[in-house]
């Protein structure tokens, strides 16, 4: 198990943490999120190391921006 933890800008409320821990378990290999709105972290556990770049994709699909 990996875990990797990225700060997310823009992230300001539960329904932001939703749609960022939604598009990131779409990531192949993931296999739990966790996000904190106060200090906007977003905690990546997945099975072997995820890629960055997949995972920054998908939260700016999300609409938010990796810092």
């Amino acid at each position: 198990m990996a875990t990797t933890v990225f700060t997310v800008k823009g992230m300001t409320c539960s329904g932001c943490s939703a749609k960022v821990t939604s598009a990131v378990q779409g990531v192949e290999g993931v296999s739990e999120v966790a996000t904190d709105v106060s200090s906007g972290e977003l905690t990546v556990v997945s099975d072997g190391p995820v890629d960055a770049a997949v995972v920054r994709s998908a939260v700016a699909e999300a609409g938010y921006e990796v810092a």
